[in-house]
């Protein structure tokens, strides 16, 4: 048989790319559509609201101008630097090697990995010119006189965020990989991220442009991922309980409560079997309860922070209590969870309710003295604007909060999958913990206006009697059971410094431990993964830095020490309890139906 031309070969493709061009033209009319009925109904709230940023460097520009000497010594330095790169070429491109580079990205840069962006002389002027522009614009910024705090915050915080978009890496002809690969493909790849771009667009209804971290359809939650056994014992329009089937014939006697943070589900917890805390902490003999909390519409508009204390997690230690025979339980927060956990001890203190025996907080926020580049979105101004929101709607939509900590990390959760989706044309690759990360839940308008108002922006709940609840004034002080605080070194949610603010406000005795890596790998982290490492210092020094440097350094996973501390609070080993045994009865199997609604 003759083999057709070759010629005849690239037609087809010619043709068949053609018609894949009219398809995605023609879904992209039902798109454009779709983001004008969104249009029509939204009412133009945005997290980087265009007028906040917009005062913002209006504020910076005045300020800027008291001093133009300032500006002058970096324009010039600036052009300074620009020369010495065009001498440079100019002599590589007579021959001359030219000299180091007049700017080169970070060591973690991954943005600049491909060889082209060194070798070829074009791709490398582009980088190096780009680099020094982004750092003079960056070094101008931060070096205005006069601006508050908060506005010079938000200004380099923002400046990243255009500096960050306009990086050449992000556009095809200035992007070495990508031109690569467009002439390899013949302009395949250039398709395939244009359906990509659809798809995450159709996904985003319109108004909210979704990227695709990984591929959704590669995990089903409760059969790949979250699967460790139990059941649901208790639920109620809050949350459900879950307990967990043992793994030992003996378990210890008090039962360990797993309160994980309600801005994301709690499967982050009981991801893969080999990476899964809670089955991990079942195969040690702990009689496990996670709390799977509900995700809100706008039937629960008026939830308050204190129904997620009574309707939450008083509510599931009532139930543990129930289902176990057991009058205490440890009790382990996650996060936001965390913060809930101390505002509960603190409302059970008062009350001389003494039912937990122990606290667990992982990377917990109880002192919001820094919570870090969170902070750009938090004034008076920005969240009255989201109050408007969340009165319309009845809660604040996931995906505002998955774009805010997805800018806290641009580089590494967006524009590198903007590259690979939209401009190499690549498949998401399945991965377990950017699978949760995209699962995210909406907030519910009076709890998330209390917490960021009265936590986040006026750090109350660090000051006795700062906030109430139930007519209750709280004081963390007045907590005296044994504490374990777990931070994480590089977390960018929940500085590890501030964390260790919060540990010092306790009234009993406290084990501080620091874990490497950041907010999620630094708490997940099984033994076998030999990763990262912990600090260890029994002793609360006055400040952190004075903690760390008189702290050991153990190699490893935390979670052992984690254990070994609360199993001095367990209690004897006892049969081990199955769900059902006790007094709640089985509603259905774990991980319940509460975890799988999804919302966008």
């Amino acid at each position: 048989m003759t083999k057709p031309p070759a010629g005849d070969k690239a037609s087809d493709k010619a043709g068949q790319l053609a018609a894949e061009m009219m398809e995605l033209m023609e879904r992209s009319q039902g798109i454009l559509r779709q983001q004008f009925d969104w249009l029509a109904k939204d009412d133009g709230f945005r997290l980087m609201d265009p007028a906040v940023i917009g005062q913002a460097f209006q504020d910076m520009t005045q300020r800027a101008w008291d001093n133009p000497a300032r500006l002058i010594r970096e324009q010039f330095a600036y052009w300074n630097d620009i020369t010495r790169l065009w001498q440079q070429t100019a002599l590589r491109i007579l021959g001359d090697g030219g000299g180091p580079p007049v700017a080169e990205p970070a060591p973690d840069d991954k943005r600049f990995k491909d060889k082209e962006w060194v070798e070829n002389l074009v791709f490398d002027v582009v980088k190096q010119a780009y680099l020094l522009t982004a750092r003079h614009i960056q070094s101008t910024v931060s070096q205005i006189e006069g601006v508050d705090p908060h506005t010079a915050r938000k200004v380099g915080f923002y400046t990243r965020q255009v500096l960050g978009a306009l990086s050449p890496s992000n556009f095809a002809a200035t992007n070495p990989e990508v031109v690569r690969a467009t002439i390899e493909s013949g302009g395949e790849n250039l398709v395939k991220g244009l359906r990509h771009l659809l798809d995450d667009m159709e996904r985003g209804g319109g108004g909210h442009l979704s990227v695709s971290l990984t591929d959704r359809s590669a995990f089903r939650v409760g059969e790949n991922i979250a699967q460790t056994p139990g059941k649901v014992v208790f639920q109620n329009e809050m949350m459900q309980l879950l307990q967990y089937t043992p793994l030992t014939d003996t378990v210890r006697e008090r039962p360990l409560l797993i309160v994980p943070p309600w801005i994301n589900k709690f499967y982050v917890l009981d991801l893969k079997p080999q990476n899964s805390f809670v089955r991990w902490a079942v195969e040690q003999g702990h009689t496990v309860f996670v709390i799977s909390w509900v995700n809100p519409d706008e039937t629960l508009a008026d939830v308050s922070f204190e129904q997620y204390m009574k309707r939450g997690l008083l509510a599931a230690i009532d139930a543990v209590t129930a289902a176990t025979g057991q009058k205490r339980v440890n009790a382990v927060g996650y996060c936001i969870g965390g913060t809930l956990l101390a505002t509960t001890l603190a409302w059970m203190a008062a009350k001389k309710d003494r039912r937990v025996a122990s606290a667990t907080y992982f990377t917990s926020l109880v002192d919001f003295s820094d919570p870090g580049e969170l902070a750009v979105f938090i004034d008076d101004q920005q969240l009255d604007l989201m109050d408007e929101h969340m009165r319309r709607k009845g809660y604040l939509e996931a995906h505002h909060l998955s774009d805010a900590f997805s800018l806290l990390r641009e580089n590494d959760l967006i524009w590198s999958f903007v590259v690979r989706n939209y401009l190499l044309g690549q498949e998401p690759m399945p991965f377990d913990l950017l699978y949760w990360n995209s699962d995210s839940t909406h907030m519910p308008a009076a709890m998330h206006s209390f917490y960021l108002r009265n936590m986040y922006l006026r750090n109350l709940l660090r000051e006795p009697g700062g906030i109430t609840i139930g007519g209750v004034p709280l004081d963390l002080r007045d907590i005296k059971v044994p504490t374990y605080f777990l931070s994480a070194r590089e977390d960018h949610i929940a500085p590890w410094k501030t964390t260790y603010l919060g540990a010092g406000l306790m009234g009993g005795p406290v084990r501080f431990v620091l874990s490497g890596s950041g907010h999620i790998a630094g708490v997940i982290n099984p033994p076998k993964a030999r990763k990262y490492g912990y600090w260890t210092n029994p002793v609360l020094a006055p400040t952190a830095d004075g903690w760390l440097e008189a702290a050991q350094q153990n190699e490893g996973s935390w979670w052992p020490d984690w254990d070994a501390w609360v199993s001095e609070f367990g209690g004897s080993r006892v049969p081990a309890r199955h769900p059902g045994d006790g007094r709640l009865p089985v509603i259905e199997d774990a991980p319940g139906s509460y975890v799988k609604v999804r919302r966008t």
